[in-house]
């Protein structure tokens, strides 16, 4: 394809699926200072609210208290927001960002703002993974739950994701290229079989053992701890922070692959980055807060009517979206039905379902 009709088509590119009408874009750096706007009021309304309640001011002099400084603050409120709320936000902010950027990275690798973090099989193979630690850990797995203690059932889900998604890539992979085609109906496959044995476990656990398996498949921030907060702050600030570098090559993408390769983008190289990246960020999330759907699916498709398709803007603002959300989403579960505690998963789906449907709907009326 000559060089200026490739031009051209990168001048004239409209967002993917064609969201038409120049109403709908907004100043990227206005939508994006909104953004860390509404994470900062988030993130304070998160440590802020419960059943013991931190104003604003007591949340920053307990933070200068940490630090050092000589400021009298409440006990109770000091441990609450130190040992409790603080490592809850941060890890729901850290899962809400990693999510939103895999899902950009599965939409623009797929060119579909249908695709989804879990599309390639990582949600699936994690679940299977913990919920085989969860029924067998006391039998056939015992060894690797005496090797590795409390970390056993986050390591497996850990795991899972990555061995399943690395399966799907191998299956995928002819003659030294990954058709996109090829790759979604392997994720596809291998979706249907761990949801299967995923059943098969579930069908004969006990009763204790269900209630296990039902909440850690609808996720939660619960269990939130400093050592969750260490453990899943490297992978996912690893992807969102270098997530930006594929801006330009998946820019470039959307034209085509054919159309990428001439001007010189290394499509296979690229894909691989990117299976492994949303490998790398879905696996962390799952490993310490289960499944929690609709976030990767949602947030980018929302930030292309506001910003367009350009993925320079839509990583960063999938970033800042992401955990808006879900700590909103968090704030919800554990408010709602006070003293008890929604799963997010409920939560994230009840909200997201309805508004990914809205979106469709006027997706579809704006063609017509």
């Amino acid at each position: 394809m000559p060089v200026l009709t490739i031009a051209k088509r990168w001048r004239d590119l409209r967002p993917i699926h064609a969201h038409h009408g120049a109403e709908r874009r907004w100043p990227a750096r206005a939508v994006l200072l909104g953004l860390l706007l509404a994470l900062i009021g988030m993130l304070l309304l998160g440590v802020g609210i419960g059943a013991v309640p931190i104003a604003p001011d007591d949340v920053l002099a307990i933070l200068l208290r940490q630090l050092g400084a000589d400021v009298v603050v409440d006990a109770r409120q000091a441990s609450v927001l130190v040992a409790i709320r603080l490592p809850r936000v941060l890890l729901g902010a850290l899962i809400g960002s990693g999510l939103a950027v895999a899902g950009v990275l599965m939409q623009g690798l797929f060119r579909n703002p249908l695709a989804d973090p879990g599309l390639i099989g990582i949600s699936s193979g994690a679940a299977l993974a913990a919920v085989a630690v969860i029924v067998l850990g006391a039998t056939t797995l015992r060894g690797l739950a005496r090797v590795a203690g409390v970390w056993t059932l986050p390591l497996a889900a850990f795991g899972g994701g990555l061995l399943t998604t690395t399966l799907i890539y191998r299956l995928a992979r002819q003659q030294g290229r990954t058709p996109v085609a090829t790759l979604l109906l392997a994720g596809i496959a291998i979706n249907a079989l761990a949801g299967a044995l995923t059943g098969l476990l579930t069908f004969v656990a006990t009763d204790e053992q269900l209630r296990s398996i039902t909440f850690w498949n609808l996720g939660s921030l619960g269990g939130a701890t400093w050592r969750a907060v260490g453990a899943a702050a490297p992978p996912l600030l690893l992807v969102v922070l270098s997530a930006p570098r594929f801006a330009q090559a998946l820019n470039l993408l959307l034209l085509g692959e054919q159309e990428a390769r001439h001007l010189g983008v290394d499509v296979e190289r690229l894909k691989r980055w990117i299976v492994a990246w949303t490998s790398l960020a879905v696996g962390a999330s799952v490993a310490v807060a289960g499944s929690i759907g609709f976030i990767g699916l949602v947030v980018p498709h929302l930030l292309r009517l506001a910003l367009g398709p350009d993925h320079r803007v839509l990583l960063p603002g999938a970033a800042l979206l992401g955990a808006t959300l879900l700590l909103g989403a968090d704030l919800l579960a554990r408010t709602l039905v006070t003293p008890a505690e929604l799963p997010i998963g409920i939560v994230t789906a009840l909200l997201g379902a309805p508004f990914f449907l809205w979106l469709l709907r006027q997706d579809a009326t704006t063609r017509l």
